[in-house]
């Protein structure tokens, strides 16, 4: 059995605050130990950079790797090195400064999933840590690639990086098992309350469904944050009965909901994919959402829901009418969905799909190095 460093600087999967980022990490560990292998976290220290111009966090970070990479080399002396390293979503804020170096002195295979490049960030520290994620792509065995635009900013970032897809996954009994009792005019979204894109979303939201206050339609919003405060004010004019705060939910408690609404509406600013369109697909939800960033790896518009001109909130207000009024597009279109996240984004059939990468980029690659 091989065995694989798990690393997410971003967000380790153990992780108290659920976000995508984490419910990613847990499954991707679960994935990999579903092709056989034997997954060991490697570390929990948490790489976030989240300023360009702050060097305290950043001389702190490496002071904490540099111990990591010290406490990993003396365990991997006296028990022996794992066959890879595997990192999940390195970037210029959240960099991976332990697997590349440990990779390097005990000659084992470096992997990637969902890690990227923005030319428009390489500023302050950021500038930096950006050479430090390029140099750690070229080393790579191989990169996976969640989603077509993550593959051509690889490609363009670092034109010798090896590259393979692996498609968003979600582990779908959760939401195909409950019992439907589906209220069509019942919408329901999910998403953190954090500045930036999602926050942005939730603004787009708010203003679409202000024009459609003449339809009897009802609002679940599951989601908690810094911006919890900021994103109710955005709702203020829609009257309070139709808006159900939820709060923060367990993953069963989200599935039990999608269970009882009827649509999922999240327009999607900047989304790199997006797991909760795949989970609310899965539990039969048409998805309303805008044509934009990674959303369109996941919904396929006309089959799975249907996505709107990014930024028009008219036209995103009418799909959702559209869908509100329509009974048979509306089932035909939930049919759909869930019959196509369990055929494109299911565990096994993704799970097949890196067995095969594994064993034609790392695997055999170790092996010849390795006799």
């Amino acid at each position: 059995m091989k065995t694989i460093a798990f690393y997410a600087p971003l967000k380790p999967a153990g992780h108290p605050v659920p976000s995508g980022d984490r419910l990613m990490a847990q499954q991707l560990i679960r994935l990999l130990e579903q092709c056989g292998c034997r997954v060991d976290t490697a570390s929990t220290v948490r790489a976030f950079l989240r300023k360009p111009d702050d060097q305290e966090p950043l001389q702190s970070l490496l002071r904490s790797c540099e111990d990591e990479i010290q406490r990993l080399s003396v365990q991997w002396n006296r028990e022996g090195p794992p066959d890879a390293w595997f990192c999940y979503h390195p970037y210029y804020k959240s960099p991976d400064l332990i697997g590349p170096a440990l990779c390097k002195a005990f000659d084992i295979p470096y992997m990637t999933a969902e890690a990227s490049v923005s030319a428009r960030r390489s500023t302050g520290i950021w500038a930096d840590m950006q050479n430090r994620v390029r140099a750690s792509i070229e080393q790579a065995a191989v990169n996976l690639c969640f989603t077509q635009r993550d593959r051509r900013g690889l490609q363009e970032a670092v034109p010798g990086a090896r590259l393979a897809d692996l498609k968003p996954f979600i582990e779908t009994d959760a939401f195909t098992c409950t019992t439907t009792r589906q209220v069509p005019d019942h919408l329901v979204t999910v998403a953190m309350m954090r500045a930036g894109d999602k926050l942005h979303s939730y603004q787009h939201l708010a203003s679409a469904l202000q024009k459609l206050l003449h339809l009897p339609w009802q609002l679940s919003i599951v989601g908690d944050g810094a911006l919890q405060t900021d994103v109710r004010r955005l709702f203020d004019t829609v009257p309070p009965e139709r808006i159900h705060w939820h709060g923060q939910l367990e993953p069963a408690d989200i599935a039990q909901l999608f269970a009882r609404c009827g649509l999922y509406v999240w327009p999607g600013c900047g989304e790199a994919y997006g797991l909760a369109y795949l989970e609310a697909q899965a539990a039969g939800l048409p998805v309303v959402a805008y044509r934009t960033a990674g959303v369109p790896e996941v919904v396929v518009n006309g089959r799975g829901g249907i996505l709107t001109p990014a930024g028009d909130e008219q036209a995103y207000a009418a799909a959702i009418e559209q869908l509100l009024g329509d009974r048979g597009l509306r089932q035909r279109l939930a049919d759909q969905a869930a019959d196509y996240v369990q055929q494109a984004h299911g565990p096994e059939q993704v799970a097949r799909g890196l067995g095969t990468v594994l064993s034609h980029h790392v695997w055999r690659n170790k092996d010849r190095t390795h006799p």
